[in-house]
């Protein structure tokens, strides 16, 4: 029986679409987390979480939950709730229904902090990816994030 012929090059076309979607999340991420670090003390990866707990029920989510949502490893979420909640941006929680889970809690303190850094990030998304590209072209964007992994483009 034949083996399959297996390729090992990715085309020019398929490299070009692969480094650019890598090249531009980098700097993209870069330059958010460097202006919100320097207009509001509070880097990208912090500013998910606060924008994650403030979207969630009762403004708080189990913590394994939120790594998740934010596409931190569970230590290295540990890691930041611990920063957060020394800036007493949020609070721990127990969980009563299970002993070993415990909630991460936006506090009003991490909700302003939110609302003040909001329109710097929503501006540095804007100028630096939306505005490149029409109304069509973001759906077309959202679409095929669709399809590599579905729920990735979802706004809930």
């Amino acid at each position: 029986m034949a083996v399959p012929e297996t390729r090992v090059d990715l085309t020019e076309t398929e490299l070009a679409a692969w480094r650019g979607l890598l090249r531009v999340h980098t700097a993209l991420v870069k330059a958010l987390d460097a202006e919100l670090a320097a207009a509001h003390d509070l880097p990208l990866s912090s500013y998910e979480v606060l924008i994650t707990l403030e979207s969630a029920p009762n403004r708080k989510r189990r913590m394994a939950e939120l790594a998740d949502s934010v596409l931190l490893s569970r230590s290295g979420m540990t890691r930041l709730v611990d920063r957060l909640e020394r800036d007493g941006l949020l609070v721990r929680d127990t969980c009563t229904d299970d002993g070993r889970g415990c909630f991460a809690v936006l506090t009003d303190k991490g909700a302003e902090l939110l609302e003040r850094a909001r329109p710097t990030h929503l501006e540095g998304v804007r100028e630096r990816f939306l505005t490149h590209f029409s109304e069509d072209e973001l759906r077309t964007f959202a679409s095929a994030w669709e399809r590599v992994l579905p729920g990735a483009a979802s706004t809930d």
